[in-house]
């Protein structure tokens, strides 16, 4: 009898997932591989788009290219996940039965509540989002003069609020647009997850950028044309990009999975509660250990989703299943054409490199991407996208 396995999503978990299971089943298992797009977006290049549209094809991957012949394909959006009787419910299609199911659909914006945050704010969470960013930074510099510049906010200085505030801030260097850019944080420095050393890098190089940042206030309210914060005084804006963390997804608000905030919870074998599903990447809260969880990056789910797979295949086979422990090489941020790398692991290298920028950081961070694309494809499709990267 043949096993059916599923796997939702075409980002860094879904695509992952799928390329390694192609691998490790064996002729006795059907392959489905069901996502919203029908291609694979590089969506930690995604920023680069808000500069340039044209470097859409490069970071962009159709499915085609990435499965096998073997594997169906179902361009459709997920409504909902039966897990008693093994169906994903799709928006448009027939359902899909499942046998095992990987589940790596991705994350939203969390907007933690603020008065407006989910109405009003541009968010980049997809290609389509990134060309939309651009248009509208493009149409309020065309609006704008030198004597009242475009105003274009960016909620949240974590990696892809920084790395956005500086695609804008190229942007606008590169066609003496009038814009000014503001880069907003909560909390009292930017980049969070990081240490003095790096976030003091990042500043430096985004004030060098001209963006003008604000730290330790939180925004307490969003309208049509304006922000609110706790202390300071409000801030009207043109463009206002959100970029403050992630929650689930809500086509999983009802799964009958234990879940938080709409993340699956999952083992360090990436099991959840439901021996046949398995959740990775950005939808899931991956255990390592107590009260920890692995981290919502593409680092973390490209590393996850081969361990996924190979466990689906170990369950399939009854074989006890492999762990997983989140292996952290380092932090690669760009801020327009220059980049900062952070206690990254290199070859022939005891210790992790700290903190440099300039070429070499550029071409490591160039060259993480260009690994990614050449899993799912080749080295020739990677360096065919290296200038974008």
């Amino acid at each position: 009898m043949t096993t059916r396995v599923v796997v939702l999503g075409a980002g860094y978990a879904g695509a992952g997932a799928v390329s390694k299971l192609e691998a490790e089943l064996g002729p006795d298992a059907e392959l489905v591989w069901v996502s919203e797009t029908d291609y694979h977006l590089v969506l930690h290049e995604a920023h680069r788009v808000i500069r340039d549209p044209g470097v859409r094809d490069k970071i962009t991957i159709p499915v085609d290219d990435i499965k096998s012949r073997s594997t169906e394909f179902v361009h459709d959006s997920v409504e909902d996940i039966d897990t008693d009787d093994r169906v994903v419910e799709l928006a448009d299609g027939e359902d899909v039965d499942y046998d095992y199911l990987v589940v790596g659909i991705g994350s939203e914006t969390a907007t933690y509540g603020i008065d407006g945050m989910a109405e009003h704010p541009l968010t980049l969470k997809s290609l389509d989002d990134a060309l939309e960013i651009h248009e509208q930074v493009k149409e309020a510099a065309r609006d704008a003069t030198r004597e009242d510049p475009a105003q274009v906010v960016v909620g949240g200085a974590g990696l892809s609020g920084i790395q956005s505030a500086g695609e804008i801030a190229e942007f606008r260097d590169r066609h003496n647009a009038p814009i000014d850019v503001t880069l907003v944080e909560a909390l009292p420095e930017i980049f969070p997850p990081g240490d003095s050393e790096i976030q003091g890098a990042l500043r430096h190089r985004l004030e060098d950028a001209d963006v003008n940042i604000l730290t330790d206030d939180p925004i307490t309210a969003a309208t049509e044309d304006s922000l609110e914060f706790d202390e300071r005084d409000s801030i009207d804006y043109d463009v206002f990009l959100w970029t403050g963390g992630v929650t689930g997804p809500s086509e999983l608000a009802e799964v009958d999975i234990d879940a938080e905030h709409n993340r699956l919870q999952a083992e360090s074998t990436l099991q959840t509660n439901d021996e046949r599903v398995f959740a990775v990447g950005d939808c899931s809260m991956i255990s390592q250990g107590t009260d920890e969880a692995a981290p919502p990056t593409a680092q973390a789910a490209w590393q996850a989703a081969d361990v996924a797979a190979e466990n689906v295949k170990r369950a399939m086979d009854g074989r006890p299943l492999e762990t997983w422990t989140y292996d952290d090489q380092g932090t690669l941020v760009s801020v327009g054409e220059t980049a900062i790398a952070h206690d990254v692991e290199m070859s022939g290298v005891s210790a992790p490199v700290r903190t440099f920028n300039s070429l070499p950081a550029k071409v490591l961070k160039k060259g993480a991407a260009a690994r990614w694309i050449a899993k799912l494809t080749s080295w020739q499709r990677a360096m065919q996208a290296w200038d974008a990267l």
